[in-house]
């Protein structure tokens, strides 16, 4: 018997996009290499995986998420009237005690949560308007201690506002100096119009100078007179940065009247910023203030998309004071888009999948060269328990198999149902 030739083989994959769903194809693992993707691979691996048919798809990628706040529903107190304000206080308090040992803990908790539901790609926002920086500096440590199994890029959050207290803009800076991937903002929280427009040309001006991505919370609230998004596209096309830039939330966008709304969409084309959604947590926090009709809360998703704009989905929250439930399963992030966005065609719900994979990974920045099923690119790949893409949105399919840097990472035995008498 001939001597196994690759680490891993996946028998039967179903391939994400192939085409004729009848096809199935193998795929070689070399080290922490994809070596092979063909009908038939005769060569044996060292270890095989008979996949059945089932869908093979790119890891997926939480683009937007809050690992330092994570995990702290109810402390102190829990969110009692549900609106994004109230959790901003409660976070307030709770962040007031903060240590490294507590946010690293959590973040981890959260992190393997998600790599056991197929996650390999994270983007974390950390709050630096705490003067000690206890949040960052966390992630920055916990970026270091997953770095074999996960990739996190960790995002300066002033979440009191650039210019909310006198240090603020200093700790943005020196978060930086501490080896932030990616520098962020709130300018509709800010205390005036003029200081929004400020944070944001300082955003651009700190990404410069420190050659960072750039991810904004934008416009996160009900009121369509909170238009920084035009801001923001003006910066980039200014700027030239705009595959670097991201606009995270953008709800207001969604009150926005038609007419202003198609001339700021004819600049975000022109711009070529990424776009995040956040449907599970923006239809909770959103419209609370409205009686009936109730807004939905969540940005022009579908016609960002129709404009060839790139658009992910975050989790954002998961279990803290802005929403006290989350699983981790992105599959639930994009089942509750379909619903709220009212994309439901077939060609809608495929481009919610890609939200969760391939458009996350454009918004992180990845490159081409590092994400994707093709030979000589790093062997990350999940293995859904469904026929494709569809089946999976249904059902949200359990991740059977994730395979990490050419490594089984982690396995999901299938849910198992007798019926009795019956």
């Amino acid at each position: 018997m001939s001597e196994p030739k690759y680490s891993i083989v996946l028998r039967e994959c179903g391939l994400l996009g192939a085409g004729d769903d009848s096809e199935t194809v193998d795929i070689a693992i070399d080290g922490d290499k994809i070596a092979a993707v063909s009908p038939h691979i005769p060569e044996l691996g060292e270890s095989e995986i008979d996949v059945g048919g089932k869908l093979v798809s790119p890891p997926f990628v939480e683009s937007h998420i809050h690992l330092d706040s994570a995990l702290t529903a109810g402390e102190p107190r829990w969110n009692q009237s549900g609106t994004l304000f109230e959790g901003i206080q409660i976070w307030g308090e709770r962040k007031q005690c903060l240590t490294l040992d507590d946010v690293k803990k959590r973040a981890v908790e959260t992190l393997r949560l998600q790599a056991s539901q197929g996650i390999l790609f994270v983007r974390s926002h950390a709050d630096v308007s705490e003067p000690r920086l206890t949040a960052l500096q966390g992630l920055l440590e916990v970026r270091e201690q997953v770095k074999d199994w996960m990739t996190l890029q960790v995002v300066t959050f002033p979440q009191d506002g650039i210019y909310g207290s006198p240090e603020n803009d200093k700790l943005l800076e020196k978060s930086l100096d501490m080896g932030a991937d990616a520098v962020g903002g709130i300018p509709h929280y800010e205390l005036t119009r003029e200081d929004g427009v400020k944070s944001v040309e300082r955003i651009f001006e700190l990404a410069e100078k420190y050659n960072t991505l750039i991810d904004i919370h934008c416009d996160e609230i009900d009121d369509e007179q909170s238009r920084f998004l035009e801001v923001v596209a003006a910066c980039a096309i200014r700027s030239g940065a705009g595959s670097r830039v991201t606009a995270s939330h953008t709800t207001a966008f969604g009150s926005y009247n038609n007419a202003y709304a198609l001339k700021l969409m004819g600049s975000l084309a022109k711009s070529g910023i990424n776009f995040i959604a956040n449907p599970l947590i923006n239809i909770t926090l959103q419209g609370r203030a409205d009686t009936y009709p109730k807004r939905r809360g969540v940005t022009r998703v579908k016609e960002l998309w129709q404009q060839g704009l790139n658009v992910s989905f975050g989790g954002d929250c998961m279990q803290d004071p802005w929403y006290s439930l989350g699983t981790g399963n992105m599959l639930d992030v994009a089942h509750m888009a379909v619903h709220v966005c009212q994309m439901t065609g077939m060609a809608e719900i495929a481009a919610c999948f890609n939200m969760v994979t391939v458009n996350g990974a454009k918004t992180l920045n990845l490159g081409n060269e590092n994400y994707g099923i093709d030979a000589g690119k790093p062997a990350n790949l999940i293995v859904l328990d469904a026929e494709d893409c569809y089946d999976a949105m249904r059902r949200r399919a359990a991740v059977r198999y994730v395979i990490s840097r050419g490594k089984l990472l982690a396995e999901t035995a299938p849910a198992k149902i007798s019926f009795y008498g019956i």
